[in-house]
């Protein structure tokens, strides 16, 4: 080794400090980070809500459903029956407890990843307390044993219908919207949220469990009893979700494209139903003709033994009360083309938000006035015009179509005040453009959801021009503007708020 001058040797202990100094600068500068990092992998409670305008409880934070599977031990109609949930969730942030929806039923343990945990009820969330933080990333699995209550029903103002449990004569159906998920099973119950799920039912040799999606086992479970096994391996938001017991035939056949056409039907309403279910392939060939494909494996109809006065598009099997199918062919036609177009608006595109609903209503109701006139129902342009009439009415007493007001969700406007919408876009832009705006529309937002300003952007690319100023007066307004190649068209006066024109609920021709 060559000896160092005293001068290098200065040298050396200047770089050694000067180092060292920028060492612990260094490490000052770390300690923050290092103490938020530390913070973060100790945990912080997931959110209660999902920050919803008109539901802000609704849904939970801090977790990705990655899969539901649902295990229902039926006993008979209007008996509490023993249920296990159990969700495969994924952690977005380092947990130190989360949220689930969960309304009525009876609590029963609560385990993740196979460990007794803590559960507390809070209104209508369920607050679960791992032993331990969960790291962000994580993979882990929370079963919940309750004690479901198929009598559970709920009723809203700004609902078209009682939701939750709906009893028939012999087993029940079910009908989560909006927020009625919760009522069923534990979830995270927006209509943003959604995750593939299996529904596993055992239920007495007398009867039959129908589900959405696919029909993967049938097998026994013990005397007298057998249990069904249903895959729906297309993510399906809480509000979609259907399963039912009963006395079912279930009526398969072969549909346009390749899809697998299947009804649920009470043996006393099968021939009754016969001439208005044999429709659908009629309705699938017409809605792809302008849609594209259908976005699912299987359709049907879950022919409803109730008095409910409402459709509702659950995924893949549409929930129809029998009454409906049993009369007129156009009042039918109406009410089945309503719900398979929500398949594409609503099921397979979401809605980001409930202030969206108009997306999904709005084309259901328009593509159903536009099927029923060519098929010997109402003329479209006259069902427009009386919208147009009662348009300021619904906007002051509803709210605009994307801005609805609590409690005034499931009204007209968000049916006929919202097909106006697109009827007034497609009068604006020409058919040929608002027939690429919808394609365009569907194949950008295939298979998640989509907000207001998703589809205003779709549009604006569609045709050319910026559509802001135009939609944004038609969805967000407090005055009903002029209708494109309309000018005689003109709105009522106001009348009185809290009248009798002021009140006008839902149309019955489906949800």
């Amino acid at each position: 080794m060559r000896p160092t001058s005293r001068k290098t040797g200065r040298r050396v202990r200047r770089r050694r400090s000067a180092s060292a100094v920028a060492a612990c600068a260094a490490l000052l500068l770390l300690l923050p980070q290092a103490a938020a990092e530390a913070r973060a992998e100790r945990g912080t409670p997931g959110s209660a809500g999902l920050g919803d305008p008109l539901f802000p409880l609704s849904g939970n934070g801090g977790y990705t459903v990655l899969h539901t599977t649902l295990d229902l031990r039926w006993q008979a109609p209007r008996t509490a029956f023993p249920a296990v949930a159990t969700i495969d969730m994924s952690a977005d942030q380092a947990l130190s407890r989360f949220n689930l929806d969960f309304a009525g039923n009876t609590l029963g343990r609560v385990l993740v990843d196979g460990r007794p945990v803590t559960a507390v009820r809070d209104g209508d969330e369920l607050v679960v307390t791992p032993s331990g933080t969960l790291r962000r990333g994580r993979v882990f699995r929370v079963r919940v044993e309750y004690t479901a209550d198929p009598t559970l029903m709920r009723h809203r103002d700004d609902a078209i219908e009682d939701y939750g449990w709906i009893p028939t004569p012999d087993g029940t159906v079910v009908y989560p919207q909006p927020n009625g998920t919760q009522l069923l099973f534990p979830a995270n119950d927006h209509p943003s949220v959604r995750s593939p799920m299996t529904v596993r039912i055992s239920a007495p040799d007398d009867v039959r469990a129908v589900a959405a999606g696919t029909l993967a086992e049938r097998v026994p479970d013990g005397p007298g009893r057998t249990r069904w096994t249903y895959h729906s391996p297309t993510p399906v938001a809480g509000q979609l979700v259907q399963f039912a017991v009963g006395r079912y035939d279930v009526l398969e056949s072969d549909g346009p494209g390749g899809v697998r056409l299947r009804d649920a039907v009470p043996p006393g309403l099968v021939a009754a139903t016969a001439a208005n279910r044999a429709l659908t392939a009629g309705h699938l060939d017409w809605l792809t003709a302008r849609l594209g494909a259908y976005p699912f494996d299987t359709y049907g109809l879950l022919v409803a033994d109730t008095d409910l006065a409402v459709a509702l598009e659950t995924q893949t099997l549409s929930l129809v009360p029998g009454a409906e199918l049993t009369g007129d062919r156009v009042a039918a036609e109406r009410t089945m083309v309503h719900e398979l177009a929500h398949h594409w608006f609503g099921n397979d595109v979401g809605i980001a938000t409930w202030s969206d609903l108009w997306l999904s209503e709005g084309h259901a109701r328009f593509y159903e006035r536009l099927y029923s006139e060519e098929h010997g129902g109402d003329r479209f342009e006259d069902r427009m015009r009386d919208a147009y009439r009662q348009h300021d009415v619904w906007r002051r007493d509803f709210g605009a179509p994307a801005a609805p007001t609590e409690p005034a969700l499931f009204k007209r406007m968000r049916y006929d005040g919202s097909a106006l919408v697109l009827y007034a876009l497609r009068e604006e832009v020409g058919e040929a453009v608002f027939a690429d705006i919808e394609r365009r529309f569907l194949s950008c937002f295939r298979g998640r959801g989509a907000s207001t300003r998703d589809y205003v952007g779709v549009a604006s690319t569609a045709a050319g021009r910026d559509l802001a100023p135009f939609l944004d007066a038609w969805l967000y307004g407090t005055t009903t503007p002029p209708m494109p190649g309309h000018p005689d068209w003109t709105t009522d006066p106001l009348p009185p708020a809290g009248t009798a024109a002021a009140r006008v609920a839902g149309d019955p021709a489906g949800a």
